[in-house]
């Protein structure tokens, strides 16, 4: 993946392959704490527990026909790769969290790409999903 609004544009497709009905997209840039951190929230179906240890591995999908899953692995190592980790919260029937945090200042964090156009993007192709986003920031001068 190129940039983040890419990681959150394939995160979301998971989202809704799980027949979530509501997607929220977070950005919380926050100077202080040196972080940019990425939620997705759904109401989906979530993963049991098995699916959860396994759901950031690359040779495991749920995908029938594929044998490798990709998405939450390339967001798990873009995040690591700037000083970040990935946060999977998930019950099955009740949606899954995807929080992810990565060094908002660190040299190998991806950019954001745009964002703008993947969550319009997002909203005119699925107009059958209620998706809300929010960008927060603390802009604080050092």
């Amino acid at each position: 993946m190129e940039d983040i609004s890419l990681h959150i544009l394939d995160i979301v497709e998971n989202s809704m392959k799980a027949n979530a009905k509501n997607v929220r997209i977070e950005l919380i840039e926050d100077k202080k704490k040196d972080t940019l951190t990425i939620k997705i929230i759904d109401d989906g179906e979530g993963m049991n527990e098995e699916t959860k240890k396994q759901a950031s591995n690359p040779f495991f999908t749920t995908k029938e026909g594929k044998r490798i899953g990709l998405g939450l692995a390339f967001l798990q190592q873009s995040a690591e790769e700037s000083g970040g980790k990935i946060k999977i919260d998930t019950d099955r029937d009740k949606g899954t969290k995807i929080i992810a945090t990565f060094g908002l200042s660190h040299i190998d964090r991806k950019p954001l790409g745009n964002i703008d156009e993947t969550i319009r993007c997002l909203k005119s192709t699925h107009p059958e999903i209620n998706f809300s986003f929010k960008y927060k920031t603390n802009n604080v001068k050092k």
